[in-house]
């Protein structure tokens, strides 16, 4: 190591050399010789000396990094067999490929005999198509899964304490190996037993256990489903008003399916977003009412911000906190907590969307967006202090969609916001709000 540092030394400064010498070139052409002949020093000098270490260090430094990475293999090779919980690394279709000292004692074989046999040929019938469903998901890269399986009983047919396994799968890809294996634990004791007196116990996606995969996923289909048929008999009995349309849709999302929701309208001709509903925390159900600044675009006469600021209300709703605005919008109260739920209630009610680059976004492009833990906490504009409202709200979720029928323009915005230990929005989930969003895009159609 210290003849490696002595010719990396060397080689900086043979590097300042040569930058002098290349200097060197702005002299006069009679004063060149001598820095001629000191070029060709050092050339002779990296010839002779440097050239000659490195072939000596080099082939030095090669060995000793393959001689550390099979020190480093020996050691993860011994922790591998040496592991106290039983330990397999699986091929897509269950087939042993490596099984640990832990492994042989629990399933009984020698790990010469299991290399090359399924280690289902060992588990339950009744639970060896679901172990080979999920050991495939996990070499597909679809995540890590877990659930209980049991050993086929001894011959005389009694139960036994380690009879029930829990196998926790997780991808792997070994160097030297083709395709994806599946790293495979199966831990016995007490949390297994207590999972297998549950019922065939699983662990979806969420990390929940109780449920087996296949039920929990027909749960989330089946609230969705309710979701939907929801909305379609909101639309059906809403009235023929793009706000009370949009507030009835909020009111259908918030709470159950999203933290806070948000609705923004294209204004008549075209116009600029204007927020329309507000909903979320755990305040009173009153809508925030955007008709008045809706409708203020309509008045060619007046500025925009003008007709939002001066034009009268006389059946102004209450707002949130059961006060009238005089402007239709929420006003907060002087004691209320600036960083609690009621100011935040404020703050999305009086938004500008043009200050949200990702609503605007939505309604110039036609796209929705889907964001987990977002990166840029400024997709969502800011509030007036200027802190950025998807870190103010905690939002660890994000789903804006445009509204808009199959065809034709852009109507308006949806944006939904979840917050906390709330799961994020899946794939699933999100099909379901495009499939809403044309829905109420073809309710607000003219």
């Amino acid at each position: 190591m210290a003849e490696v540092e002595r010719v990396t030394a060397e080689l900086t400064d043979f590097r300042r050399r040569v930058d002098e010498l290349r200097a060197a070139r702005a002299l006069p052409s009679t004063e060149r010789l001598s820095v001629l002949d000191a070029a060709l020093l050092e050339l002779q000098h990296v010839v002779d000396v440097i050239l000659p270490r490195l072939e000596q260090v080099l082939p030095a430094e090669r060995d000793n990094g393959a001689r550390r990475a099979a020190d480093e293999q020996q050691l993860l090779r011994a922790l591998f067999q040496r592991m106290p919980y039983a330990v397999a690394l699986l091929g897509p279709d269950t087939v042993i490929r490596r099984l640990n000292f832990a492994g042989t004692r629990l399933f009984g074989m020698r790990a010469g005999y299991a290399a090359g046999r399924p280690v289902t040929a060992s588990l339950a019938p009744e639970g060896r198509a679901a172990f080979r469903s999920q050991v495939a998901a996990v070499s597909r890269n679809e995540g890590d899964r877990s659930l209980v399986v049991r050993l086929l009983p001894p011959p005389d047919g009694a139960r036994r304490e380690g009879e029930s396994l829990r196998a926790t799968m997780t991808a792997l890809r070994p160097r030297g190996e083709t395709g994806t294996s599946v790293l495979t634990v199966f831990l016995t004791g007490p949390e297994a037993l207590a999972a297998d007196r549950g019922g065939r116990a699983g662990r979806d996606g969420t990390g929940r256990t109780g449920m087996p995969p296949g039920l929990a996923e027909l749960t989330r289909t089946t609230e969705l489903m309710d979701l939907l048929d929801d909305m379609t008999m909101t639309l059906l009995e809403a009235p023929r008003d793009p706000i009370a349309i949009l507030d009835r849709a909020c009111r259908v999302l918030r709470g159950r399916f999203a933290d806070w929701v948000t609705a923004d309208l294209v204004t008549r001709g075209g116009g600029p977003l204007v927020r329309v509903a507000a909903y979320g925390g755990a305040g009173p159900d009153a809508p925030y009412d955007g008709a008045d600044a809706y409708d203020a675009y309509d008045d060619e006469d007046e500025a925009a911000d003008e007709a939002a600021d001066e034009a009268p209300a006389p059946d102004a709703p209450a707002d949130r906190h059961g006060a009238a605005s005089p402007s239709g919008r929420p006003d907060a109260p002087a004691a209320q907590d600036p960083y609690g739920t009621d100011a935040l209630q404020a703050t999305l009610a009086s938004q500008l969307p043009g200050d949200c680059p990702v609503v605007v976004e939505a309604a110039r492009a036609g796209n929705a967006h889907l964001q987990v833990r977002p990166e840029d906490l400024g997709a969502f504009g800011h509030d007036a202090d200027g802190v950025p409202v998807l870190a103010r709200a905690g939002v660890t979720s994000l789903l804006c969609v445009p509204l808009r029928a199959r065809s034709g323009p852009v109507r308006g915005v949806l944006t939904l916001l979840r917050t906390g230990g709330r799961r994020a929005f899946s794939m699933a989930e999100a099909g379901t709000v495009d499939r809403m969003a044309r829905h109420l895009g073809r309710a607000l159609r003219p």
